[in-house]
């Protein structure tokens, strides 16, 4: 059984072997394991209300339960740029004329900002080759979704996150060799390490504060701007099917877009329905498409677990489970819980039911 449940400081192998095989790029889960101890500190003392809300981390892994080990890493970052300062580049047009000459010129530049300040982020994703397919990868995104709606009060209204760029196998992102490296003199796996480990105030440092013409920079690197890495293409999907829209802000280092959406608009907090949990001991076969699943998460802020059902056992008022499934999800008959489509044919399952 695959069960979404907050990270925990076991987990720690697990993670690096995956952040290991994600390669160069992936800022937020680089592959050294001191930081990653780091985060699953963090991770355990915001599940456990022992640090500032603003501050907080939410770090879940997707657990093979039969295995005993963690498949799969997503994580919302409470705010962003509070402790450091959150750069981002804004793509715009800048006009220039002249009446005299008769010309009119629209440049599109980018510009320095930090204004995602105090927003909430999605991060972290990050699934085992081997569990590829078969609505993991849904799981492990949409979970999110039904922890922030579930508790909102400690996010803000709207939620955004940042993609990860083109980059090559050797680590060579096109926008950074020809903007970034200019001005940090450092190749862009240790400039995008250096972000990854908390140190920013580099970048503020040395990052050019004028906006930069895109006509002056080569073809390579503006072509890859707003773009995702081809390992980052799906999770990018998902997040569109979700509502997600790109909102002009880019990657410093890599050009990869920022894509974001109201927490009200998401498709899963709108999709999401209360039941109660009946536990039987009926014989319910668990073994269905994805598209036939829906998501069904207990409603706790410690101890959050989320794992998938067939639409079937969706009735008006209450959700049918087995035991083990309650007790994988830690939850009694009686117990509230939330449910959410996996796909859009589970959907369908689940409106009719509410």
């Amino acid at each position: 059984m695959l069960v979404i449940r907050p990270l925990q400081e076991n987990d720690l192998e697990d993670l690096y072997a995956m952040a290991q095989k994600a390669g160069k790029g992936l800022t937020t889960l680089p592959a050294d394991k001191a930081l990653l101890q780091r985060k699953i500190n963090l991770a355990r003392e915001t599940f456990n209300q022992r640090c500032a809300p603003e501050a907080g981390l939410y770090l879940f892994a997707l657990e093979d339960t039969e295995a005993g080990k963690a498949v799969g890493i997503s994580g919302i970052q409470a705010r962003v740029g509070l402790d450091e300062v959150f750069y981002n580049y804004r793509l715009s047009v800048t006009v220039n004329a002249s009446k005299e000459l008769g010309v009119h010129v629209r440049t599109p530049t980018l510009h320095l900002s930090n204004d995602m300040t105090d927003t909430s982020e999605i991060c972290s994703l990050l699934l085992s080759d081997d569990y590829q397919g078969g609505g993991n990868g849904l799981l492990l995104s949409r979970c999110r979704f039904m922890y922030l709606d579930e508790f909102r009060k400690h996010f803000s209204e709207k939620v955004f996150a940042e993609m990860r760029g083109v980059s090559d196998e050797q680590g060579l992102s096109p926008l950074w060799d020809a903007l970034g490296s200019k001005f940090f003199d450092m190749k862009f796996t240790e400039a995008d390490m250096l972000s990854g480990l908390g140190n920013k105030s580099f970048i503020a440092e040395l990052m050019p504060k004028y906006p930069i013409y895109l006509p002056m920079l080569p073809d390579s690197a503006r072509s890859v701007i707003g773009r995702v890495h081809g390992n980052t293409a799906p999770a990018l999907k998902m997040l569109q099917a979700e509502g997600f829209n790109f909102n002009g802000m880019v990657d410093i280092f890599d050009g990869g877009p920022v894509v974001e959406a109201f927490v009200n608009t998401i498709r899963t907090v709108r999709d999401s329905r209360n039941r109660h949990a009946m536990v039987t001991r009926k014989t319910i076969n668990l073994d269905v498409p994805a598209a036939e699943r829906v998501m069904v998460s207990n409603r706790s802020f410690r101890n959050f677990r989320v794992t998938t059902v067939p639409a079937s056992c969706v009735n008006t008022d209450t959700v049918s489970l087995p035991p083990d499934v309650a007790e994988a999800l830690q939850i009694e008959s009686g117990d509230p819980v939330r449910l959410a489509p996996l796909k859009d044919r589970a959907k369908t399952a689940v409106k009719a039911a509410g």
